[in-house]
């Protein structure tokens, strides 16, 4: 019941982060796609960090897993967003976007997890 909680308490506080940042960075961009990618590459820098912290440090693994990683940035980060962005590029014929779009945010989204780990290993 305790990891419910945690869960729950974190999601909440990652979908108002995900919102406001959301909307601070799409007034900056012309798509809002833009917007996703950079909250998912952010998102799973602190996933990688985060995991490795865990390991490095002794802190609360329930807090790191069910608050911080699973609510907070689970939340924060979204693949339904992602899918959604990348049909309407698709669908607006912006095949190049689409497909940029698509490497990108698998690229960098591993690349920033690796990061985080690497910086907690220095």
């Amino acid at each position: 019941m305790f990891q419910l909680l945690l869960v729950a308490s974190g999601g909440a506080v990652g979908a108002l982060l995900r919102f406001t940042l959301g909307n601070i960075l799409k007034f900056y961009f012309l798509h809002s796609f833009y917007a996703t990618l950079c909250i998912n590459v952010i998102g799973s820098f602190f996933i990688g960090y985060l995991i490795s912290l865990g390991l490095i440090r002794s802190l609360s693994e329930d807090f790191i897993r069910y608050f911080l990683i699973i609510g907070v940035l689970g939340s924060f980060t979204t693949f339904s967003a992602f899918s959604y962005e990348a049909i309407e590029l698709f669908n607006s014929n912006k095949i190049f976007l689409f497909i940029l779009y698509i490497a990108l945010s698998i690229i960098l989204c591993i690349v920033a997890s690796f990061v985080g780990i690497y910086l907690n290993k220095n």
